[in-house]
This record gives structure tokens, C-alpha cells and sequence, in this order.
């Protein structure tokens, strides 16, 4: 057995121009990683790396960097199982390249299970469990963030999250109170996302102006790396916290840790594209659990490749709260998959084929 690499570059064109906090999307770039043993090449796993522009620790020079990864992986002839999945990622993919890491990890692990993009195999993976998911409400005029919302329940969200910071907060504030207005939080759960969009200064102020809606949580409400202000929100916010971008960067077993015994937020947030892959949110998940921290996954804008991925390892653990898994329908040129949003909640339905015919062709030798 010797295993070889190949890429696809695919650019994913948005349905919509996407609004956040860092500004407006309209196109995403995705890699896909091909992994094959040289002796059996028609059995192979499917990886998927796509930083985000502004956030991910590897986006600078990406091409260059992946190139030389794989040309690496490509030289060393390797051998993988199980056993060794861990110590071939720590040893071939540097820490400084979550990305990366997550394409090659959920493409070996696919390998190892026979190919099929059964990544993590459980009732998700054999279409026998529904995972809860929350709608995304993105930012833009308030007449369409309304339309948004209107869409998410009408299709039997029972979980919706706002992104903020963007616009007028007073805009903001309107959307969720129309919520509100129509549904109790016994109906309805909300989740606001500030994107780190606010100052130290002025988040506990909005945040006392949200305090009367019965918003479950707040993803990061200002910019990472101020540990005391943060520690500070984390204690005293009427909103519960929600830490994502915090996470970013911190690699190292104790500096996790370190940093959650010192917020202490309610809640954490996992990005296996910005953290490393799987086998680093395990850890953040094994210290969340001894810290009685809650913690769902989220995705990263990837294509259904990338998605597929992170929901079957939702499905690895039985974490009742909605996971953040419904960007599957962002793109006018996804990758069809088995991967459905039924009344709120994801599954994977095995009547339902992947399409490969966009890119089987086109991989590249590294």
C-alpha cells in the first residue's frame, strides 16, 4: 500500500450575497482531496479543504502551502490504519494548517472506511438518526432578514440564529423582537452570532438591551485574544456566551484548558475546519465535558463534502442541543449528495446518490 494525494480546485458560487460581520460573500473556494492507494486507485477517500477569507490561521499563500503538503504526503509513501490516522496527521500536516488537516483527515478516514463517504460510521451515517439543526438568518436589509426568518419557520425550524453587527443594531433588534413578537421561547430558540462585531465597551450594553428577548446564546460578542474582558462578559452577560473565534489558534492540550477554566463560558463552538479536524475537537469536547461546558459543532461554509463530514461526527455523540449543520443549500453548484434538511433537522438519505461528475475528472497530480 502506498497512498497518494490528488486535488480539485472548485470556486462555490453562493445562492445569495452572504452578509456577515467581515463583510459580503458571494463566492467560496474549495479544495477537494483525493486519497488512494496507487495499487487499488477506484477505492479512494474524499477530503474537502476550504478556508475562510479573514478567519482561518491557513488562508495566506493556501494553494502554495497545500501544494507542498501533498507533494510531502505524496513522497513519503504511506501507509495508513486506524491506529496510526493521528500520528500521520501530527506528522505530515503542521498544526498552523487546520484546513488542511481537516481535508486529509476526513479524506483518510473516508479511505479506511472502503471509500463510501462514510466518514464516521453510526445511525447518522445509515440514514437511521435526524440531527436538529439551527437556521441561518444572514445579514442584509431588514425587509429580507424578515423573509429569511419567515422561510426558517415555515419549514419547521424550531432552532434560529441571527448573525449581528453588521447593520443597524436597531434593525437587529427589530428582527428578533418581530420573532418574539410571534413566538415564545417555548416555541422558538434564538441564537444571535456578533462575529466578534462589537468593542469590550459596548457589548454589555447591547447585550442588556437583548436581555428580555430569551436568546439562548451569543456567539462571540467581541474580537478573541482579551481574555480579561471576555472573562468578564462570560460571568456577567444576561445573554449566555457562546465562544468561536476564541478557539482559533489554540492547539496545544493545556492552552485549551487554560483557556476555558479562565472564561469559563457557558457554551463553546466547533469549527473543525478552523480547529484542526476531528481528533482536535475531541479534546476541546473531552475538556468542555470535565468543565460541564456545552459545546455543538458548526460548519464552515464548506460544500456537502466538508458538511457530510462534521455531521457524521454530530452523529457520534448523542448532544441533544442543534448543531450548526444547514449550510447544504448556500450554493448554486454544491455537490449533490445524500445529505437533506427535513422540518428542522438534517439526515442523510441512502436512496439519495453522491454526483461526483462536476470534478471526477479534473483532479490534479500534485
Amino acid at each position: 500500500m502506498s497512498l497518494k494525494v490528488l486535488v480539485h480546485k472548485h470556486i462555490l458560487d453562493f445562492r445569495f450575497a452572504a452578509g456577515t460581520s467581515r463583510g459580503t460573500l458571494t463566492q467560496h473556494t474549495a479544495y477537494y482531496l483525493k486519497v488512494f492507494d496507487e495499487e487499488n486507485p477506484y477505492v479512494f477517500g474524499l477530503g474537502e479543504a476550504s478556508p475562510l477569507v479573514g478567519l482561518s490561521p491557513d488562508y495566506v499563500n493556501f494553494e502554495h502551502t497545500l501544494h507542498k503538503v501533498c507533494q510531502a504526503f505524496n513522497r513519503y509513501e504511506l501507509e495508513v490504519f486506524h491506529w496510526n490516522l493521528d500520528l500521520i496527521l501530527s506528522q505530515v500536516i503542521d498544526q498552523r494548517y487546520p484546513a488542511i488537516r481537516f481535508g486529509f483527515e476526513t479524506a483518510l478516514r473516508d479511505l479506511l472506511n472502503e471509500g463510501k463517504r462514510q466518514v464516521f460510521k453510526n445511525t447518522f451515517s445509515e440514514g437511521e438518526r435526524q440531527i436538529p439543526i439551527n437556521g441561518l438568518i444572514w445579514m442584509g436589509k431588514k425587509d429580507w432578514m424578515l423573509e429569511q426568518i419567515e422561510q426558517k419557520l415555515d419549514a419547521g425550524f424550531k432552532t434560529i440564529k441571527m448573525k449581528v453587527g453588521a447593520i443597524d443594531f436597531e434593525q437587529e433588534l427589530e428582527c428578533l423582537q418581530f420573532i418574539r413578537q410571534r413566538y415564545s421561547a417555548d416555541d422558538i430558540t434564538l441564537r444571535i452570532d456578533a462575529n466578534g462585531a462589537w468593542t469590550s465597551d459596548e457589548a454589555i450594553e447591547k447585550l442588556n438591551q437583548l436581555a428580555d428577548l430569551s436568546i439562548h446564546s451569543i456567539e462571540q460578542p467581541i474580537q478573541p485574544r482579551q481574555p480579561e474582558a471576555m472573562a468578564d462578559l462570560c460571568e456577567n452577560s444576561p445573554i449566555p456566551i457562546a465562544l468561536d473565534e476564541e478557539l482559533i489558534g489554540v492547539t496545544d492540550y493545556m492552552d485549551k484548558m487554560r483557556l476555558l477554566k479562565k472564561l469559563q463560558p457557558p457554551y463553546i463552538i466547533l469549527k473543525p475546519t478552523l480547529l484542526g479536524g476531528f481528533t482536535a475537537c475531541k479534546e476541546w469536547i473531552e475538556i468542555a465535558n470535565r468543565l460541564k461546558i456545552k459545546w455543538w459543532l458548526t460548519s464552515a461554509l464548506e460544500s456537502n463534502i466538508g458538511l457530510n463530514a462534521i455531521a457524521q461526527f454530530a452523529g457520534e455523540f448523542q448532544n441533544t442541543l442543534p448543531q450548526g449543520l444547514g449550510t447544504g443549500s448556500l450554493y448554486f453548484n454544491n455537490i449533490p449528495s445524500p445529505l437533506q434538511i427535513q422540518r428542522g433537522t438534517i439526515i442523510s438519505d441512502p436512496q439519495q446518490l453522491w454526483d461526483y461528475s462536476i470534478f471526477e475528472k479534473s483532479f490534479i497530480t500534485q
